[in-house]
């Protein structure tokens, strides 16, 4: 389980950002060798295309999951990415891909990477207080993708803008060389953003104010209230109590007036209050995460006393809350009988059969496990955290084939995340099916930009024992097409933009 760690703090922020301004000259000749990063250092270039925004966006991603800092979650992961895609849809604007993920820090802050990639700390969902509060949140950050605000502020700019848009990829890359420690690339990265927000990519007042209006237009499309964003504008507002220390980092980069917050009020009550009622994944989600982000040497078991009184009532999202701090704590037990009561007063609820069968792998009992996530998985085809946790329960049964099988069907319908393409490629290597396995990691490096690696995999694939024909056709013809995409001289290709052949893909065997 993800713990928490500490945020960067200003102090060494200055310093890396310092650091970085000294690097910035040579950025332009340090090209990765494996030829996914946008030439950007040209003089002649004072915009992004979309897909050089893409490749920015993928790579910071791409560094901050290897340093641990993502909440690989698919429980966490399935609900924001939901949520996301339901504001998405309504934000008129199909050019971007967007990729929505949670950041394994407790701070209140959220961010727009370029190419649609937007991260919220766990701090910042559990601070909210109803669904549509984080709504507006995800609203507002995918208003300024779709309005471009990052590119138009570097076209604005020119070459000191491009200098910005470096500095974060000049970021990564020194965490990615240098080995640094965990915090210190955060805070580098987070940096590198701080050192762009100073100079030309800040969001101005009327980029700040256009995502506002943009955002709650798409809050109320996605039928969510769109008094949820000054409502959580204001909460923050009055949480950071005037002292410079409390101020949550979201107000800092995003900084809300009081005349803003009515401003988006007024907006919203023209627009007009919707009755939206919470998800019963939101409260579940929330609890979930707030569990995840306490410290390591947390008294777990004394945590949600309230949901453990049968004197006191308590709502089901306190006692799941008291389940996983329970599970968190070294009680499975005690959580699996939480998990269990819910699951069978609530049978449509994903989340209490994940919990149930989590909690019983973790109290040794692995075939009550296997029973509970296959009856899940039979309730619930193709759901992603059913089928994760199932197919986890399956390789401890040493059934490997079958999860193998049940992550190609699902994987085939549901596009994977990085983590959960490696995790197939572990499941098919378990299973004795080595050239999969090594066609399953080319698609993993082929979604951080890796294509040299990519295609290395591929040629293992390709010497793997008794290949059927249909399994020699594709990975040749996958390996081909990825070596169109390779650099030629101090140029690469495009790969990153979804719809080119180089989008990562899983494909039957």
């Amino acid at each position: 389980m993800n713990r928490q760690r500490r945020s960067p703090r200003s102090g060494p922020l200055a310093g890396a950002a310092l650091a970085l301004a000294l690097l910035l000259p040579g950025l332009a000749t340090a090209q990765d060798s494996r030829g996914d990063l946008p030439d950007i250092g040209n003089p002649a270039s004072t915009t992004l295309s979309l897909d050089d925004e893409y490749k920015i966006g993928r790579m910071i991603l791409r560094r901050l999951r290897e340093a641990g800092q993502i909440v690989e979650d698919p429980e966490v992961t399935e609900y924001l990415q939901t949520v996301g895609a339901r504001l998405a849809s309504h934000a008129h604007e199909g050019a971007h891909r967007f990729t929505f993920f949670v950041v394994n820090d407790p701070g209140i802050n959220a961010f727009a990477l370029p190419g649609g990639f937007i991260g919220i700390n766990a701090g910042l969902l559990t601070a909210t207080r109803s669904e549509s509060e984080l709504a507006g949140v995800l609203a507002h950050e995918i208003a300024h993708v779709t309005q471009r605000h990052i590119a138009r502020s570097i076209q604005n700019a020119g070459r000191s803008g491009m200098l910005s848009a470096a500095a974060v990829l000049a970021a990564v890359l020194i965490g990615a060389t240098t080995g640094m420690p965990t915090d210190m690339l955060l805070g580098t990265v987070t940096a590198a953003q701080g050192l762009a927000a100073q100079q030309q990519i800040n969001f101005t007042r009327s980029n700040e104010s256009e995502a506002d209006r943009v955002g709650i237009g798409i809050m109320a499309g996605a039928g969510f209230d769109p008094t949820g964003m000054p409502d959580f504008f204001w909460t923050l507002q009055q949480r950071s109590g005037g002292a410079g220390q409390n101020i949550p980092d979201l107000l800092r980069t995003h900084p809300v007036t009081l005349e803003r917050i009515a401003e988006t009020r007024d907006r919203a009550e023209q627009i007009g209050r919707r009755n939206a009622t919470d998800s019963v994944s939101y409260g579940l989600v929330r609890e979930r995460l707030r569990v995840q982000i306490l410290p390591s040497d947390s008294r777990f078991q004394d945590l949600y006393q309230d949901a453990a009184s049968v004197d006191l009532p308590s709502s089901d999202e306190r006692r799941y809350g008291r389940a996983m701090a329970l599970l968190a704590g070294g009680d499975p037990r005690a959580a699996a009988n939480i998990m269990a009561d819910l699951r069978d007063r609530h049978p449509d609820v994903t989340l209490y059969h994940t919990g149930l069968g989590q909690a019983q792998l973790a109290d040794g009992d692995i075939g009550g496990s296997r029973q509970t996530l296959e009856q899940a998985h039979a309730l619930f085809p193709r759901n992603v955290p059913v089928t994760l946790r199932f197919a986890e329960v399956l390789l401890r049964t040493e059934e490997q084939k079958l999860a193998h099988q049940v992550l190609l069907d699902l994987f085939n319908n549901v596009p994977p995340t990085p983590e959960q393409a490696r995790f197939i490629a572990l499941a098919a290597s378990a299973a004795g099916d080595t050239a999969d396995a090594h066609s399953y990691m080319a698609e993993y490096h082929v979604m951080g930009g890796e294509l040299s690696m990519a295609i290395d995999q591929l040629k293992l694939a390709l010497t793997m024992p008794d290949l059927s024909d249909v399994q020699r056709q594709r990975f040749e013809a996958r390996a081909k097409e990825l070596e169109e995409y390779l650099p030629k001289g101090r140029r690469a290709r495009e790969v990153a933009n979804p719809s080119t052949p180089g989008e990562s893909r899983l494909e039957s065997r």
